[in-house]
């Protein structure tokens, strides 16, 4: 059984006011198996205990306990957690060859096994932390590659399955919440910026998926030719750009609208502590508006995990789990209401 609580979220990160979340990602294939679409049923469920026997001990290297998964042994809703925490891509919870997860205790770390690479290695850490996070993923990297060789080629780096990920297989992102420059209209300037600089800004959920609550991810696009720390450098040069523009846009606002700005945001908040039925989409909306609230000062005696929490608690899975039923849509909606207030009075 998956924990539905995800505890890395608790520890506040540096910009978290702007910076829900980053993530490091590793595409990884290993020189002894064949890679993924050459897979079959037996080599894909060796491939995962050869790694189970591997990470058995992580624990004590790392001094944290690690749980491997398999994917087959949880629900369709105990995935969709998984899908709705970032911890999973959509591809990783279709049916297809055996698949598992490996979670630290906290989920700050995951590796999946069996997706489009042998496995993505991920690290998730709260606010702005490219290179604390980059050293706890390659610590990890490290420490399976002595044990599993990974195909390596000396002139085009990590082989990977898709060749946009050859050469570092690093996908670092982050998470951030841009309400006044969406308001403002300023985030098209930025999305044609970030463009230039070989960045992509994508929905909440990633490639494809809709912006709601006014949450943008941005991630590299390019892994070959350029190192991890020339990545992400240019990454956290340009979000450090973007949180300038965000609280400048937030101050625009404020000194030219201060009514309407003040308006919108308690108006959120009421809502929130007060509503029946809560659609997810209106849910985000209005925590986009508290959270801009509380950077600006005029929301207290709420911290920023407990609203960083929101944005996953929220979502249909967690919320089935968490009452221990199945429910309809609208079931779903009355729910959320119930919970959000409870979590916000």
């Amino acid at each position: 059984m998956v924990n539905i609580m995800t505890n890395w979220m608790d520890r506040e990160g540096p910009l978290s006011e702007i910076v829900i979340s980053t993530r490091l990602r590793l595409a990884r294939n290993f020189s002894t198996y064949p890679f993924p679409m050459a897979l079959n049923q037996k080599s894909a469920m060796m491939l995962v205990e050869d790694l189970e026997n591997k990470i058995n001990e992580l624990d004590t290297v790392f001094g944290h306990k690690h749980e491997l998964v398999r994917l087959s042994e949880l629900n369709a809703v105990e995935k969709r957690i998984l899908l709705e925490k970032h911890l999973v891509s959509s591809d990783f919870i279709k049916p297809g060859l055996p698949k598992a997860l490996v979670l630290n205790e906290d989920q700050s770390v995951s590796i999946m096994i069996n997706e489009e690479d042998h496995i993505r290695l991920q690290c998730l850490l709260s606010g702005l932390q490219l290179k604390q996070g980059w050293e706890i993923a390659n610590r990890i990297d490290d420490y399976i590659d002595e044990r599993l060789p990974y195909a390596f080629d000396d002139r085009l780096g990590y082989l990977t399955s898709c060749t946009t990920n050859v050469g570092t297989g690093l996908r670092a992102s982050v998470m951030m919440h841009l309400p006044a420059l969406t308001m403002t209209g300023y985030i098209d300037r930025i999305f044609q910026v970030a463009s230039q600089m070989g960045l992509a800004i994508r929905g909440m959920f990633g490639e494809g998926s809709e912006v709601l609550g006014d949450m943008y991810q941005i991630s590299n696009q390019v892994t070959l030719g350029r190192t991890e720390n020339e990545i992400m450098s240019s990454l956290d040069e340009v979000v450090t750009q973007i949180v300038e523009r965000e609280q400048a846009a937030r101050k625009q606002l404020v000194d030219h609208n201060p009514y309407q700005i003040e308006d919108k945001i308690h108006r959120a908040y009421g809502v929130l502590v007060n509503a029946r039925v809560l659609s997810s989409k209106e849910a985000l909306e209005m925590l986009s508006y508290v959270r801009m609230g509380m950077g600006l000062g005029l929301i207290e005696d709420l911290s920023w995990n407990i609203m960083n929490r929101l944005l996953l608690e929220i979502q249909p899975a967690f919320l089935q789990k968490f009452y221990g039923e199945e429910l309809s849509p609208f079931e779903r909606d009355v729910k959320r209401a119930e919970f959000v207030r409870g979590i916000l009075k």
